[in-house]
């Protein structure tokens, strides 16, 4: 804790606070680290394009305003320890925002900028023995703030650790270790140099194994230790060797300085990115350094438990946007496992990228230089590093052609990139951000020589992720295209309460304050929740980015082909399982021990007899069912930070189709028609009014509106079903996704939001076994015609069928939905169904929710995004039940073909945010208000997710609901 004064305008800071006789007994403790914004000072901002001040003054480089420039001051002070006499004594400051000015005793000691990089200062000669006193000042905005338009949450504060540490007059000033690979990869060379400061002295370098076992050494300040055998580091193999650097002076050793090493290559030949030789895919993220509760200031901890995910989800790659990480970070990668781009703390957005680009600006160039100097000097010696990356957004110019030259002039073991030079730029990886499947695959089959990695795709905002099995498959069909980095890693949600509820929300850009700067929820676009939930697409992106896969199966004789894509190890911490089943119901599950052994890229042939009989068995047994059989490897726990039992890889397949039946043509044998209560058959009675015809057989009554043409009751043993005057109805429209917005589809879909539907006809026939009540109504809106069919049966069971028919010579919007909705008390609150689960699933993004039986309840079928909007929906359902969980009575819907159904606590309008996203409370799911409800969405589809980006693109073409003549049949029945 120091002492803390807060002012909101810059001209208000106090003067000659950093004296030693200043009276700071009014101000506050402060934690450090700790961020104003979240500890009661001032408010929260997040901007993605444009600067904060964006509400306040229009931006002119290099000059700020002192309005609103919040100014924190700090002081603390200390005691001089004894033994530190004699030494250089430095001051830390791991990371402050925007800017730092530091005091000693009084006396100004220096000034620095980069609010990513550590600052250290010698302030030795500013010390005296016994009780010293140091303070500190940090601003919200400086002219450095010009550099640091990044997409993520302005906050104000020092993010990272400070302290003091002494070291010897004579010391090492900089330590460079390269350590490679030689003779085919097989030998490792390390070449260090070790920069003195101080004067001259002896230099041991000591290499050891991971266990600390010394191998080689060298003396001298420079040199090169060889190892033959070496072991590689890799993301999949990241092994470290130790080195131990000792200087010694006349009195001895005066330091030892403990490093990490791993021995690796990284090239580009022929159009790709090696690692070690090998052409690795980039399963990646770009990862925000953010938490739910400290904004920038993240634990080791929360960092080890972001890893853990990564391994969980297949990742293997990070980007570090758009700024240099906690030191930590590289030092757990390299533990770990994670290829790294590691990117400067550069970017300038909000002065575009023409010609106010800070790119074209000579007098920027040091600027340019100095901020990636501070990311390559600090982190050059980091195997998990295997490009830099200049900075983010800054547009294209002389001051990035110099600064690439700059960076390969001092690393020459690794490639450089940079997105917005495009391809004919300073960049050796083809970097773009957001490009679409058609523009990928023309960039594969060009003659372009760089290889093709998206430093941002797969925009995972919201409810989003569909088609990202079309990037993956073009990933793998084309060599020069080794993956991308995922936009982004987390939701940059803050934690907080809301004023309508009292839940738990999480805050996003324009919670806070009168005239926020802002661009709402868009940081919040995460593949993980800000508290580390799995959103729902994560386990998309875990299938598609599984590093093995079953091949070419032939059931019939339990064959089949296991595939290792891992590029350095085998897959022996795995074991896999196969499970047949037989319509959701388990029959059988069969280990099977024979993929040990496979080699990195290699492919084995696998025969199991078990597996074998366990599939005929089935068959045999189950001749009318469907047979579907999982494959599942699951982790042995021997690889760090994944559990035992952790499934890695799975893969479903079909062995025998589900047997749909056929909807039955409904009888029209006319009947007498009377009105009042009448017993039609032994089975059904029919009560006619001018108001309604209420049909009942067997368990079940259905009520249907001669005005409304709509169920408008539906009663199970006595027990209503639908919510008091709330009919069955059709729906065309969802709650708009993020993506949605982005695409302005609110907007462009809107006439199928609440289409006018006038009742043009009502018919009812009946015979012997069914009573027919057919509603066609006029749609003028959408110019088209839509029908509603009741097929009742005596075994008291109603088909429904609803039938648009549309005008060929229109055109108008594609819809969001084409199905009914019901809404039903809260009462009915537990889920039955079969298909795909359980983690909700859209047509463009179902991969990976395998086809099963599932039970659920309704409070968890809505998945609580950030910002509310369409949730919960299962695609490929066979039936879907919702009953009591105490009475177990309830309604069974069954497909004629496959179907999508969800059933959440909340209606559509719940979720729906209007034209357009507002700061209005009630914009976050911790704001929904229980209504006492279920409304539950029987569809025969829904429009896609997408996810090529978040602002403008739709989802692709082939899933997308056009206007055209539609058909939708499916069977009520009791539970």
């Amino acid at each position: 804790m120091w002492k803390f004064n807060f002012v909101k305008d810059h001209n208000k800071r106090p003067a000659n606070f950093y004296a030693a006789n200043y009276d700071d007994s009014e101000w506050k403790d402060f934690p450090v680290p700790g961020l104003f914004e979240l500890n009661g000072y001032g408010d929260a901002t997040y901007k993605n394009v444009g600067y904060a001040w964006a509400t306040q003054f229009d931006p002119n480089p290099p000059y700020i305003s002192e309005l609103n420039n919040y100014t924190g001051s700090y002081r603390r002070t200390f005691d001089l320890p004894k033994d530190w006499k004699g030494k250089d004594v430095y001051f830390h400051v791991g990371s402050a925002t925007s800017n730092l000015t530091l005091w000693v005793n009084g006396k100004y000691v220096g000034y620095s900028e980069d609010s990513k990089v550590a600052a250290e200062f010698n302030i030795s000669k500013y010390l005296k023995p016994g009780r010293n006193l140091i303070a500190m000042q940090v601003m919200r905005w400086c002219d450095g703030s010009y550099f640091e338009d990044q997409d993520f949450w302005r906050f104000t504060g020092i993010a990272r650790e400070v302290y003091l540490y002494a070291r010897p007059k004579l010391h090492a000033a900089d330590i460079r270790l390269a350590a490679g690979l030689m003779n085919n990869y097989r030998d490792g060379i390390l070449n260090y140099q070790i920069a003195l400061k101080g004067g001259k002295t002896d230099v041991t370098v000591a290499l050891c194994d991971k266990d600390g076992k010394q191998i080689a050494s060298a003396t001298g300040a420079q040199g090169i230790i060889k190892v033959p055998k070496v072991k590689a580091w890799t993301a999949e193999t990241p092994y470290l060797y130790k080195v131990y650097i000792s200087l010694k002076n006349k009195q001895g050793v005066a330091e030892v300085i403990p490093q990490k090493v791993g021995f690796r290559n990284v090239e580009i030949k022929n159009a790709q990115l090696l690692v070690n030789g090998k052409p690795v895919l980039i399963k990646g993220a770009n990862r925000h350094e953010m938490d739910p509760d400290g904004g920038y200031v993240v634990s080791v901890e929360r960092m080890i438990q972001d890893i853990r995910i990564m391994k969980q989800l297949n990742i293997n790659a990070v980007r570090t946007c758009h700024y240099p990480d906690d030191p930590r970070w590289y030092e757990l990668c390299d533990e770990y496992g994670l290829y790294l781009t590691a990117e400067a703390n550069l970017e300038s957005h909000g002065m575009g990228y023409e010609e106010k680009s800070l790119a074209k600006f000579p007098e920027y160039l040091q600027t340019h230089i100095e901020r990636n100097e501070g990311n390559v000097k600090s982190f050059i010696n980091h195997p998990s590093i295997i490009v830099w990356s200049l900075g983010n957004e800054c547009g294209y110019g002389i001051n990035f052609e110099k600064t690439y030259d700059w960076v390969k002039a001092l690393d020459k073991t690794r490639p450089v990139q940079y997105e917005r030079g495009g391809y004919d730029s300073k960049t050796d990886i083809y970097c773009p951000m957001y490009i679409d499947y058609e523009e990928s695959e023309k960039y594969c089959k060009s003659d372009g020589v760089k290889p093709y990695i998206q430093c941002e795709y797969a925009h995972a905002m919201g409810n989003s992720e569909g088609g990202f099995k079309e990037y993956w498959d073009l990933i793998r069909k084309y060599p020069k295209y080794q993956g991308g980095y995922i936009w982004d890693f987390v939701d940059q949600g803050i934690r907080d309460k809301s004023p309508v509820t009292g839940k738990e929300i999480f805050t996003y850009g324009g919670d806070y304050g009168r005239y926020p700067a802002s661009d709402y929820n868009f940081n919040c676009n995460g593949i993980i929740a800000p508290d580390r939930r799995l959103n729902p697409h994560a386990y998309e992106i875990q299938y598609y980015h599984q590093n093995v896969w079953i091949k070419d199966l032939d059931a019939v004789n339990g064959a089949f082909k296991v595939y290792n894509e891992n590029f350095f190890k085998n897959i022996d911490d795995l074991n896999l399982t196969a499970t047949v089943y037989a319509n959701g119901m388990k029959l059988a599950t069969v280990e099977i021990p024979e993929t040990k052994g496979i080699a990195p890229q290699a492919t084995k042939l696998i025969k199991s007899d078990e597996l074998k009989y366990a599939v005929a068995e089935a068959e045999s047994k189950h001749a009318k069912e469907e047979i579907v059989l999982n494959f599942a490897f699951a982790s042995d726990g021997t690889q760090p930070l994944v559990d035992k039992g952790q499934v890695m890889a799975r893969q479903q397949f079909i062995i025998s189709d589900y047997q749909f039946a056929k909807p039955a043509v409904p009888a029209v044998a006319a009947a007498p028609t009377k009105k009042g209560k009448v017993q039609e058959t032994s089975s059904m009675e029919v009560e006619e009014t001018n108001s309604y015809v209420k049909v009942s057989a067997q368990r079940m009554s259905v009520t249907i509106g001669k005005k409304t043409g709509m169920i408008d009751y539906l009663d199970v043993d006595g027990e209503p079903m639908l919510k008091f005057r709330e009919s069955m109805t059709p729906e065309f429209w969802r709650a708009p996704t993020d993506n949605d917005y982005g695409a302005s589809l609110q907007k462009e879909m809107r006439v199928w939001k609440n289409p006018q539907m006038t009742l043009k006809s009502f018919d009812k026939n009946v015979s012997k076994d069914n009573v027919v009540l057919t509603a066609l109504f006029d749609m003028p809106e959408v110019k088209a015609q839509l029908m509603l069919r009741y097929d009742i049966s005596a075994a008291g069971e109603v088909n429904v069928t609803q039938k648009m028919t549309t005008d060929k010579e229109v055109q108008v919007a594609d819809l969001f939905r084409f199905g009914l909705q019901l809404q039903m008390p809260a009462t009915f609150s537990k889920l039955e169904y079969y298909g795909r689960g359980p983690e909700e699933n859209y047509v463009d993004r179902h991969s990976s929710a395998f086809i099963g039986k599932y039970e659920s309840d309704v409070k968890d079928e809505y998945y609580p995004y950030i910002r509310p909007q369409e949730s919960g929906n299962h695609t490929d359902i066979r039936y879907f039940s919702i009953f009591n969980p105490i009475t177990g009575k309830g309604i069974t819907f069954e497909g004629y073909e496959p179907m999508e159904c969800s059933a959440i606590p909340y209606l559509v309008e719940d979720l729906d945010s209007g034209i357009e996203k507002t700061h209005a409370w009630g914009q976050h799911s911790g704001d929904l208000v229980d209504k006492g409800l279920v409304q539950l969405h029987i569809q025969k589809c829904q429009y896609p997710l997408g996810c090529i980006d978040s602002w403008m693109t739709k989802p692709m073409e082939k899933y997308r609901l056009h206007y055209a003549d539609r058909e939708f049949t499916f069977k009520i029945k009791a539970k």
